[in-house]
């Protein structure tokens, strides 16, 4: 479980203008809430912040104003879609001991045959754990997976206290048979064939259409 701490500052300032002023002085507008308490409105530094979110599911250790700490974690994150720095962060509090249900990634390890070619059928997995024990990423090892074997949630390794909510038959990873180079050039010549077609059929009518009238209005 990846834990980190940050320091933050109350703000009573709202509205776009008072956003703009916060992360041009390198700090990320935020909001905390949950447990019934009202919502906390914050400042976290944007550089550490930026790290920290670098791992799914971490969990914050806010200490606000020099005062109490508070466990939280992140519920959605708004981002800059073209610079991808964080415009703006909504936090849910939560408490030891208590379990949350979150989305943990999915990652292979280990290299299967040389004929295998493994299938990621989810990427991620929900988990019901405690927020003090969120794992970073569960991983399948894929080393000897042999064409059609497959992977399901029963086979996986979670952490202590972790459920899974769904059936144990549920198919995360299946191993296929890598295609032949045959078959990706058979594929290739299929996509381009596919391309030809809708290149002389809709695209040259049209085409034929507008020389018809071309001449029409000449005529």
């Amino acid at each position: 479980m990846s834990e980190v701490k940050l320091s933050a500052e109350s703000r009573s300032e709202f509205g776009k203008g008072a956003a703009r002023r916060l992360r041009r002085a390198k700090q990320v507008p935020a909001v905390m809430y949950g447990h019934g308490t009202d919502p906390v409105h914050i400042s976290l530094p944007a550089h550490e912040t930026q790290l920290a979110l670098r791992t799914a599911n971490v969990l914050l250790t806010i200490t606000i104003d020099g005062g109490n700490e508070q466990l939280a974690l992140p519920k959605q994150v708004q981002r800059d879609p073209v610079r991808g720095t964080v415009e703006h962060i909504d936090l849910v509090i939560v408490r030891k001991g208590e379990k949350v249900t979150v989305q943990v990634p999915l990652v292979t390890t280990g290299e299967s045959i040389s004929d295998v070619m493994v299938v990621m059928d989810q990427q991620t997995i929900t988990l019901e754990v405690a927020a003090t024990n969120i794992p970073a990423q569960i991983e399948i090892d894929v080393t000897g997976l042999q064409v059609g074997d497959t992977v399901t949630a029963a086979d996986l390794k979670l952490p202590e206290g972790a459920v899974f909510p769904g059936e144990p038959g549920d198919l995360m990873l299946s191993a296929h048979a890598s295609p032949t180079q045959q078959q990706i050039d058979a594929e290739l010549d299929a996509a381009v064939e596919d391309a030809t077609d809708v290149v002389e059929g809709p695209v040259a009518e049209a085409a034929a259409e507008d020389g018809d009238a071309a001449e029409s209005t000449e005529a």
